[in-house]
């Protein structure tokens, strides 16, 4: 406290205390504050008592703030603990009286420059203090590109903050009324080199365009596709990320040109959310609007009665039309603190469950530190999180060990299901959903892909739930795929047992464009398909710099697939409807439609709401092979309006259905507080003749976190256990009992082949392990090294690994670019081999080969340090990847 950090004084130390908080209970489901304030009191005394102690400045929040709610006509805060607009500028008056002394305001300036200037600089502030994509500019992705700009980004960055730190003292001091600044003296930005090759290992710089693009995609026989909207008619429409139609049938789309995020210098972030409508009915936009604007990276989007909640790292945001003018005019920040490290990672990816919450999927290694109404939350390294906007409640909902998560969709009944994305798998959520523990993952499940259907990276899940599709195909699912497969595969699956079993269905849509990249798709109200192309030339953030000049930028497409020789179905009235024809809605066949019906009756007064529904279900025919399923939609309709009906949760989960009994322990896991015998229902569950009932029983018994909970999942233990519930159960039953968890080794060692020296043998291990880092060797080539076609080949018994060292290293180092043939298997290069000479060293480098060239059947001599030394140093000044007829060149094969 004494150290001068700028050599001239010490400085001042100021403790503040946290505010009070708000009880919103009467209005909302919020916790009423009692408890938390009395932690709160606790916490604000203590900080006091060792400011007085080091002499040092105390603030005290908590006091004024509890003082002013008894009286304030206004709310504070927007959700108990988060401070309103208006709630931060009386907190600033607050502060500067604690910093300086109470004083009259002395300053003659406009108060709004005041705080446009202050704005300005919080923005380039929070982009070098909590910068996203700091993976790339001092995390581990820094190398091998970060060094071409990134060092010299956050230069400008602190220099462009400087200039606005000095705008709002000539602000304030009456020195302008101008919020310009001149930038044009800052950090230079150095030029960033691409690396792109032309050949067929990348999309093309020759964009293609209406139908010569279209030209490119084909469908399965009996279906058609056609172009929706492009950037040739709409130029908003650049980067589209995730889709999604509204209650009025209209498609919204979440656009980020801005990827990978800002670059300082560039115009302030542009991102957008738009409204497309086909107002002619001719399968063609022919409307656009900017519902936002002014974002940054809004890779997730959700529809709520009260508006449309986004992802702007690290925030999770509501934005509200107040007046309905189809435009955003409120941006209301809901919760805060979601990692922003890789924005490849971050909360995405967002998919409502039958009650309007919504799960987001987040990547690895990142550390999500999040305050809620009810406390903190915290995520590690992958995983996903359940907003309930009905209770303002945050969940970590499952750990699990997953890359990257892009795909998230629920089925009929209620089930959840993912995609890894940066793995080529995909799994059932619920088992996996037992109660987590901080930096432990629950067990996975089976993988649900079918053999020889494996692709990555994958990027949105749909559910066939359409009349307009065929009928042998409902029910199946549909998934993205955005490298080497560019299209959608199609899946069929059915209930077996405790859980599924799948096959390939066929290919819905093939693109032979190198540029197209799907990333999400959804079921219009019609019943036609809907998909967006993110459609760029380069793809992949460890292969290019983020900033490459090729990178694009202005191009987006959405496509449109349907059955022509089935007629399309009515789009339900939705928007506005009485409530009699939304309870009609929910017999609909189409997932979507009772999707979007359940949203707006959520929108509508409960008290009005559920009478209209018990009478709805009291006149429901018995004999109606649905009926079970009606049951359920009027369970979720009550679930949705945050008033669960105990009448209705007891018929479900007596249904003669068992995927309804188990939506029913569904409901009950998220409504505790409100079930008075859940114990006593789940405890009956856990003895269910059902394996999925059981199941969901387990997981439900893992969040009670009590005594009940043990009983519940002791109950469960009576019974069969297969593969399915045999993980949930084992941490449930641990985590329950207190039992700390053995760390499970993902990627055991393998024996060390015996030809190799002792000293080999010990980077044969370290080998083994670099070659299972995340986004390492195991990503692409998979960890039982036999690749991916047509992208990705195998190790197992290459030449490529097993012959010649020098090459090896080279291609290692520098990358590998293009087409090539591999055991009678030809491999396209979709995407090029990632250089990674900067994110290793020599040791790593030769562990890890020495790793591949005696793993997967292969044997071959070890690498030494030295010999990739030898090669750095002869190839230092290579700034490209190395061509497949290039490095063969130089090194034949044998």
């Amino acid at each position: 406290m004494s150290k001068a950090y700028n050599s001239t004084s010490a400085p001042r130390l100021v403790l503040v205390s946290p505010i009070a908080y708000e009880d919103h209970s009467k209005t909302r489901d919020l916790p009423n504050g009692e408890k938390e304030n009395a932690n709160l009191a606790l916490y604000s005394a203590a900080m006091q008592r060792v400011a007085k102690k080091f002499n040092l400045t105390f603030i005290d929040l908590f006091t004024p703030t509890k003082e002013h709610y008894a009286s304030a006509k206004k709310p504070f805060t927007s959700n108990g603990f988060l401070p309103t607009d208006e709630g931060y500028q009386q907190l600033a008056a607050i502060l500067a009286d604690g910093l300086y002394g109470k004083s009259k305001r002395a300053s003659k300036a406009d108060p709004k420059l005041v705080h446009g200037a202050v704005k300005q600089k919080d923005w380039f502030w929070n982009n070098d203090y909590h910068i996203l994509n700091g993976v790339h500019t001092h995390g581990r992705r820094y190398n091998p590109f970060g060094p071409q700009n990134y060092q010299d980004e956050v230069k400008k960055t602190r220099e462009m903050a400087a200039l606005r730190d000095e705008l709002i003292y000539r602000v304030a001091n009456g020195k302008t009324t101008k919020l310009s600044v001149d930038d044009s003296k800052t950090h230079p930005l150095p030029a960033v080199p691409t690396n792109y090759r032309a050949s067929n290992s990348n999309g093309s710089v020759d964009y293609l365009y209406g139908k010569d693009a279209l030209a490119k995609l084909t469908v399965p026989e009996g279906y058609k596709i056609e172009l929706f909207a492009s950037e040739k008619e709409f130029p908003n429409l650049a980067n589209p990320m995730q889709l999604s139609f509204d209650n009025k049938g209209r498609l919204w789309v979440a656009t980020m040109p801005t990827y990978p995020h800002y670059r300082p210098g560039d115009a302030l972030p542009n991102d957008k959310i738009l409204i497309y409508e086909d107002t002619n009915n001719d399968g063609k936009a022919d409307k656009e609007i900017v519902f936002a604007d002014k974002l940054h990276l809004p890779i997730g989007l959700e529809f709520a009665p009260e508006g449309v909640y986004i992802s702007e790292e690290p925030n999770l945001v509501l934005l509200r039309d107040t007046n309905g003018d189809d435009k955003a005019d409120v941006r209301e920040i809901v919760l805060g603190g979601f990692d922003s490290h890789d924005t490849h990672h971050a909360i995405s990816a967002y998919c409502a469950d039958p009650s309007g919450a919504f799960l987001m999927g987040e990547g690895i290694f990142l550390h999500s530190n999040v305050e809620t109404p009810y406390g903190a939350v915290r995520g590690i390294d992958g995983g996903f999180w359940r907003y309930s906007p009905q209770r303002g409640m945050l969940e970590r909902t499952a750990q699990v060990s997953i890359p990257n998560p892009w795909g998230i969709a629920f089925d009929r009944w209620g089930q959840d299901f993912f995609l890894h994305t940066s793995g080529p798998t995909m799994n059932w959520m619920m088992p996996s959903s037992v109660k987590p523990k901080y930096g432990r993952q629950t067990p996975l499940t089976a993988d649900l892909i079918p053999q020889g259907q494996h692709v990555r990276p994958t990027s949105g899940l749909e559910i066939v739930s359409s009349r307009h599709f065929p009928d042998e195909v409902q029910g199946d699912l549909l998934l993205c795929n955005n490298i080497g497969f560019l299209g959608i595969k199609q899946h069929s699956i059915q209930d077996d047992g405790t859980g599924y079993k799948t096959a390939a269905r066929h290919n819905l849509l093939q693109s032979s464009d190198g540029n197209f990249r799907p990333v999400d798709l959804e079921f219009a109200p019609d019943g036609s398909l809907y998909v967006i192309d993110w459609h760029n030339v380069l793809i992949g953030h460890m292969q290019h710099n983020a900033r490459d000049p090729l990178r694009d930028h202005v191009h987006g497409r959405v496509y449109r697939i349907t059955y022509p020789s089935r007629p399309l179905v009515k789009p339900p009235v939705i928007h506005k409807a009485p409530i009699a024809t939304l309870l009609e809605n929910l017999k609909l066949h189409e997932d979507r439609a009772r999707y979007r019906t359940r949203r707006e009756l959520r929108a509508r007064p409960a008290a009005q709401v559920i009478p209209a529904l018990k009478a709805w279900v009291a006149k429901l025919d018995r004999n109606d092979p649905n009926y079970e399923h009606h049951v359920l939609e009027a369970l979720y309709v009550t679930w949705g309006l945050n008033k669960v009906d105990l009448d209705l949760l007891k018929q479900v989960s007596e249904s003669k259905d068992f995927r309804a009994r188990a939506a029913a322990v569904r409901v009950i896991r998220y409504n505790y507080h409100v079930i008075p015998n859940h114990a006593e229902m789940l405890e009956k569950a856990a003895t269910d003749p059902e394996g999925r009932v059981r199941l969901e029983a387990i997981v439900a018994a893992s969040w009670l976190d009590n005594a009940a909970g043990k009983k519940i999942a002791a109950a469960a233990a009576t019974k069969p256990v297969d593969g399915w519930i045999d993980g949930a159960l084992k941490t449930t039953t641990d985590r329950l009992a207190g039992v700390a968890e053995a760390v499970v080794e993902e990627n055991p060692l393998p024996p060390a082949p015996g030809h190799l020296t002792d000293a080999e043998k010990k980077q044969f291990f370290a080998g083994h392990e670099v070659y299972h880092r995340d986004a390492h060797c195991a990503t692409c080539h998979q960890k039982d090294g036999n690749g991916l076609p047509p992208a990705f080949p195998p190790l197992a018994k290459s030449p490529w690994v097993t012959e010649d060292t020098d090459r090896l290293i080279k291609l290692t180092l520098h990358g590998l670019m293009g087409p090539f043939e591999l055991h009678g298997k030809k491999y396209d290069g979709n995407v090029p081999m990632t250089p990674f000479g900067g994110m290793l060293n020599d040791e790593e480098v030769a562990a890890v080969l020495t790793y591949v060239r005696n793993a997967y059947g292969n044997k071959a001599s070890a690498v030494q340090p030295e010999q990739v030394k030898k090669v750095r140093e002869a190839t230092k000044d290579r700034k490209s990847f190395f061509m497949v007829d290039e490095l063969l060149k130089e090194h034949p094969m044998k």
